[in-house]
Formats: C-alpha cells, structure tokens, sequence
C-alpha cells in the first residue's frame, strides 16, 4: 500500500522521469511503475507529506508543507470525488479521473504548479480516458 496526498495523484499521470533529485526521481519511478504494473495496488489517501515527499530534496524551501500545496491536494481530491482517509486500489482512481476529470482541469486545479508548462499532465489525463494506464517510464 501506498501513502499518497491529492495532488500526487495527478502527478503520478504525468510522469516521465523528470524530478527534484536522483533519489526523488528512483523513488517516484518505482512507485510510478509498480502501479503501473499492478494496478490492483492499494492507495491510502492521506492529508500531507506522503511517500513521494519524503524523497524531496532538502535543498531551500519544503514545498510540501506549503499552503499552496495542501489547497491544490484539497481541490485534486474534490474534483475525482475522493477523500484524505480513504484506501482504494490505484485502478478506482484511475476510474474516478475517467469519470471527473478532463485534460483541461489542470489549468485551473494546477495553475501554480511549475510542471504544469510541460503539458505532460494533461496527456496523462487523455491516457487515462483511453484506457491506456500510466505511461512506461524507461
């Protein structure tokens, strides 16, 4: 089982490799990859610093205790209909998204985000709507 906040949950379909660290990125990839593999993997939906965050780096300021960061977790967690306690297989919020979510969200639930320029969460969106799971990660 993982420990995953809101916005994590978008993060993960927009992943390509990229990240804050070497460490951040091994952590993310197998996280990333094992639900990709097996997408029966349970997900406990908690409020605040999660698996992924405990590989940021620290290195200036700990974003994931930012305000900012914890409203972005709130506004991902009520647009896919979940929330903080609740444990479920990664497939069910592959399915929420499906039922909730449009590429176009991400403009406005992500709109200070500094990946949100790459455009790769919104093709993680569309992945999903076709059925297509999350991206291979190589």
């Amino acid at each position: 089982m993982f420990k995953l906040r809101g916005h994590h949950l978008f993060c993960l379909l927009g992943y390509r490799g990229m990240g804050y660290s070497e460490e951040y990125v091994k952590n993310m990839t197998r996280l990333h990859q094992t639900l990709r593999n097996n997408p029966k993997t349970l997900i406990h939906i908690v409020k605040g610093p999660d698996q992924l965050c405990e590989k940021y780096p620290n290195s200036g300021q700990y974003h994931c205790q930012d305000e900012n960061i914890y409203e972005r977790d709130q506004a991902i967690l009520e647009k896919i209909g979940l929330k903080v306690g609740e444990i479920l297989n990664w497939e069910d919020v592959e399915s929420c998204i499906r039922k909730f979510v449009v590429p176009s969200d991400i403009q406005i639930v992500c709109k200070t985000c500094s990946w949100r320029s790459f455009g790769v969460c919104e093709e993680g969106i569309q992945e999903i709507h076709e059925w297509k799971g999350l991206r291979k990660v190589t």
